[in-house]
């Protein structure tokens, strides 16, 4: 936890008090005393400094702080990620690498390969996939959550959804293990977002593929090794971003 983060109904006159794992962190990982500062922010919102004003040891162990806030967010990622729901295990490690990657939205779908039972997991709950998210920006020291998006029929996110947001994006790139095209070779100079499709494991269907290609997708492999999707996701991620910075230069 490389920053405390705060939500705006817990600051009082701009103090806080923390007794979760916050709390615990800031007592037993960092050892902060009273007149310490930690690094904080607000949730979607501004980042500074904390001094930590009481401790309360115990259970819950009790923390109280002074909190400032003045330095502003980073600016929203160019890159957003269309996901093929994996099994919750993976989903688990994915939210919180994306998150600190750092993504605008993740929209998770349904497609051929996807098991219907990975629907029933509580992971899909707001409540829980925010907390997966948050441990993301805790690691990265960044207060942007991602937004998620949920479509559990495949054909009305590709044929109706999709045609309304794909002009919002100067790259569409489809992953898929036997794409001819390279991220390289269509990734260009110059400002633009990207959307990022990711595909279950087996890959995407020919029907699918098809359907993210009448959208403008260029289908793009980087190389013969096929990944497993939590791994993908993060390899992805770091070339496409290697790539942008390397022809923004």
């Amino acid at each position: 936890m490389n920053i405390i983060l705060l939500e705006e109904r817990e600051i009082h006159g701009g103090r806080v008090v923390l007794d979760d794992r916050r709390a615990v962190h800031i007592q037993k990982v960092l050892r902060a005393t009273v007149g310490d500062r930690v690094r904080v922010g607000l949730v979607n919102g501004p980042m500074g400094s904390g001094v930590l004003t009481a401790v309360v040891k115990g259970r819950p162990t009790r923390v109280e702080l002074v909190v400032e806030l003045s330095e502003h967010p980073a600016h929203q990622p160019e890159l957003d990620i269309i996901l093929a729901l994996p099994r919750p295990i993976m989903l688990r490690r994915i939210l919180g690498q994306v998150a600190a990657l750092g993504i605008g939205t993740l929209f998770i779908i349904q497609a051929n390969r996807v098991e219907k039972s990975f629907w029933d997991s509580s992971l899909l709950e707001q409540h829980e996939y925010l907390e997966h998210l948050r441990h993301g920006l805790e690691q990265a020291v960044d207060t942007r959550l991602p937004q998620v998006q949920i479509f559990k029929r495949f054909k009305p996110f590709a044929e109706d959804f999709l045609p309304r947001i794909k002009d919002d994006y100067r790259f569409r790139i489809l992953a898929h293990p036997y794409g001819t095209s390279t991220l390289a070779g269509y990734l260009g100079p110059g400002p633009g977002r990207i959307l990022l499709a990711v595909g279950p494991e087996g890959g995407w269907v020919d029907f699918e593929v098809d359907r993210f290609e009448a959208q403008g997708f260029c289908c793009c492999s980087m190389g013969e090794r096929i990944l497993k999707v939590d791994t993908a996701v993060v390899a992805l991620h770091a070339r496409v971003s290697a790539i942008r910075e390397m022809l923004c230069r």
